[in-house]
């Protein structure tokens, strides 16, 4: 195992036994920004059950609360979030600080940049790397003024005033850009009309409809997707339940199918179908994914998971495939260094631009985990003989959560351990990552192994 520094936050997982038990994962982390922003919208009260309460959810709840809103958790783990209606929103006496969260940053530019005020953005070190052009652009379009470092970078300052619509055919599928135009059309006279050339998740099409707005959603003949929005619709309050995130179900369904012997159930898992390529494809490989239980929640389809232990093998992943599980890659890799034959990924260039370079990120980490692979410029190429790869690697995860949860569950099924840097950074999106997988069997330990 290569040399590690000493680290108060870096975890080691240790090659582990079956997984077995029945758990239930952590609120969707996209469905708890929106209840929270539209509750924050609609005229009267919202109840939101199962609000994902990790770091970058937290950050989107302050900052609806320094926009205006009421927003109070209550004993029983459930939130009450009261607002004022569209175009109510009061201007915050502080900078809004988005932390770690890409999401958060990019729909509450969408949402303030039609209030009558000027909104400062900040966020960490990781946040200020990212691009946010592909937002403000747009929104410069429609009429807002936006300034900021290079390339749209935080921190940046947005001066909302009364907006045009607009007619705006996304360069890239993203579902925070459709997102951020969407909340910016809400207090804008006249129709806004987004097209985006491949489907994204659609958890913001669906939440309007459950807040009473009319959104028109119109699939064309080449693929793409035609949505449209007429502005200064009143929201109505709607209670809602937030399913688990099927992102963070992820980590636990690849886990259980590496793992011999394992069988692990997940229950009440968001199952929206433009978010469920990963479970598509890992049944592709050879999977043994059971869904039960099917049902629909606030316009979301959730369902129950059972996962058991399977023999994976290569495939070519579709590139069109890739915005419907973009976010689970980083874990569909390691799933891939267990399959046998040749595992083709591409379309991924997304992945440069999230929290870190996740294709160069993974690409290092598994190869210091014995893992052959090639680095495409929008993919990877995994090469395996079925067997577990070797491991004993220190991973350095800057910053990005998904790849610190990533390199734990190749852990649990490597030769030997692997250590990441930093586990605090779990808490962005997947409270009590660790404790959830020990209570299957997985075995962790703080620090780095002797």
């Amino acid at each position: 195992m290569t040399s590690a520094p000493a680290s108060s936050g870096s975890v080691t997982a240790q090659r582990t036994g079956p997984l077995k038990g029945v758990i239930s994962v952590p609120g969707d982390k996209s469905i708890s920004h929106r209840a929270l922003i539209f509750g924050a919208l609609a005229t009267g009260n919202t109840r939101i059950t199962g609000l994902l309460e990790g770091e970058d959810v937290l950050r989107t709840a302050d900052a609806m609360r320094n926009l205006g809103a009421r927003v109070t958790r209550d004993t029983d783990g459930c939130w009450q979030v009261t607002g004022n209606g569209v175009g109510a929103l009061a201007e915050p006496d502080r900078v809004l600080d988005m932390g770690n969260s890409g999401t958060a940053a990019r729909l509450l530019m969408g949402l303030v940049a039609s209030c009558p005020f000027t909104t400062f953005f900040s966020g960490d070190a990781s946040l200020h790397r990212r691009p946010m052009a592909r937002v403000s652009l747009p929104l410069e379009e429609m009429g807002a003024r936006i300034t900021s470092r290079s390339n749209g970078r935080f921190p940046l300052a947005i001066t909302g005033r009364q907006l045009m619509p607009i007619d705006y055919e996304l360069p890239v599928a993203s579902a925070q850009v459709k997102s951020a135009l969407l909340l910016a059309a809400l207090d804008t006279a006249g129709l806004t009309r987004i097209t985006e050339p491949r489907p994204t998740r659609d958890h913001t099409e669906n939440m309007l409809r459950h807040f009473g707005a009319k959104v028109t959603v119109t699939e064309q003949r080449d693929g793409s997707r035609v949505i449209e929005l007429a502005g200064q619709q009143e929201l109505r309050a709607a209670d809602i339940i937030v399913p688990g995130d099927p992102s963070s179900a992820a980590f636990v369904v690849v886990a259980a199918t590496i793992l011999p012997g394992s069988d692990v159930t997940l229950t009440n898992v968001g199952l929206n179908p433009l978010r469920d390529g990963l479970f598509e494809t890992l049944i592709e490989m050879g999977a043994d994914i059971e869904v039960t239980n099917i049902r629909e929640q606030a316009g979301e389809k959730v369902g129950d998971l059972r996962v058991k232990s399977s023999v994976l093998s290569g495939i070519e992943v579709p590139p069109e495939r890739a915005p419907s599980m973009i976010d689970e890659y980083p874990v569909l890799f390691v799933a891939a260094a267990f399959a046998k034959g040749k595992t083709v990924l591409r379309g991924l260039r997304e992945l440069r631009v999230k929290e870190s370079d996740r294709l160069a990120t993974m690409a290092t980490g598994l190869r210091a985990c014995g893992v052959t692979l090639e680095e495409l410029e929008d993919g990877l190429i995994i090469e395996s003989d079925g067997a577990a790869p070797a491991g004993g690697a220190y991973v350095e995860t800057l910053l990005d959560h998904r790849i610190a949860m990533s390199f734990l569950v190749m852990g649990l099924a490597a030769e030997s351990s692997v250590t990441v840097d930093d586990g605090r950074v779990m808490e962005t999106s997947f409270p009590g990552f660790v404790s959830l997988l020990r209570g299957l069997g997985g075995k962790f330990s703080n620090g780095s192994p002797a």
